[in-house]
């Protein structure tokens, strides 16, 4: 009992540790964000924090997997039209979060590296991404796209990746705006059936 006891307690510090450095990050950016600070919010040492990641970047890529968690990234989109709408509610929200967002960029340059500890997340993540776009915008969508399915998720993705590298250069970048006008003109949703008439006797 007392070993499940303490392996209950240390998934719950864990998750208390993501969730503190989740905020300290978004609102300080994770330059800033020392392993001091961050324990210091927690309220343990900094050689706790790697007793439970092992390193700044372990402990950095799981706070990614936990914003992905609250982002609802994980779940498939249920059609097209929630995929689009909730995709571009993240990005929305990554406009109040530019700490996370710059995480985010710098740990996609450092992980193009096989041996850096965020290397797989980002080729899981970016898999199930595609996927979630393929099954939305493939046939059976609303609209019709305008390239193959798989071509059209890495576009998407491409375009959504880049779009974040000139939001932190230029804040007045509008991410969610340039997105959905992509996105719509990548997948126009399909015309609105004709309405018809019956003729009057």
């Amino acid at each position: 009992m007392a070993r499940r006891g303490s392996y209950a307690k240390g998934v719950a510090r864990r998750e208390e540790i993501l969730e503190s450095a989740l905020d300290v990050i978004g609102r300080k950016g994770y330059q800033n964000a020392s392993l001091k600070e961050i324990a210091e919010v927690v309220g343990v040492t900094p050689a706790a924090l790697l007793h439970y990641f092992g390193s700044k970047e372990e402990l950095f890529t799981e706070v990614l997997r936990k914003r992905d968690e609250h982002d609802g990234l994980d779940p498939a989109f249920l059609d097209a039209d929630a995929a689009r709408a909730g995709f571009i509610d993240v990005i929305r929200h990554n406009t109040q979060v530019p700490g996370l967002v710059a995480l985010f960029s710098r740990l996609s340059v450092d992980a193009a590296d096989p041996e850096h500890p965020a290397h797989q997340y980002f080729l899981d993540r970016s898999e199930r991404l595609r996927e979630t776009f393929v099954e939305s915008f493939g046939p059976g969508g609303h609209g019709r796209p305008v390239l193959e399915p798989e071509t059209l998720a890495r576009v998407i993705q491409a375009a959504s990746d880049g779009l974040q590298l000139q939001w932190m250069i230029d804040p007045t970048v509008d991410m969610p705006a340039i997105m959905e006008a992509l996105i719509g003109a990548l997948y126009p949703p399909a015309p609105p059936a004709a309405l018809t008439t019956e003729p009057q006797i």
